[in-house]
């Protein structure tokens, strides 16, 4: 059967509390996309990757998940993933306001 995408993970966004997901936190609505961006000189985590939603960075991948994308990214594949989001809750702690979806995207 085709589907045109297949659930690989979900988590909350990691950092979320040290970028600007608060300053946008009323425009993220479940089932919204984000988009992903590798930072392989990030001096923490070189398999980091970043999440924004539009030009803001909301946080990362957590890092003990974030192997797997960063390398697919590296090799040039970031278009096959699709991240959403899947809940958002306002009177929750920062770190857990924001959870989202990661996607890989059915290229048939």
């Amino acid at each position: 059967m085709y589907e045109p995408s297949r659930h690989l993970a979900t988590y909350y966004i990691a950092g979320y509390q040290h970028w600007d997901g608060a300053l946008v936190l009323n425009e993220l609505k479940p089932g919204a996309t984000l988009r992903i961006a590798p930072e392989p000189e990030n001096p923490h985590d070189p398999a980091a990757v970043a999440i924004y939603h539009e030009d803001v960075k909301l946080g990362y991948i957590p890092s003990d998940q974030n192997r797997a994308v960063s390398l697919m990214c590296a090799y040039g594949h970031a278009e096959a993933f699709e991240l959403r989001i899947l809940q958002v809750d306002p009177e929750a702690a920062p770190w857990h306001q924001v959870r989202v979806g990661l996607y890989v995207q059915d290229a048939r």
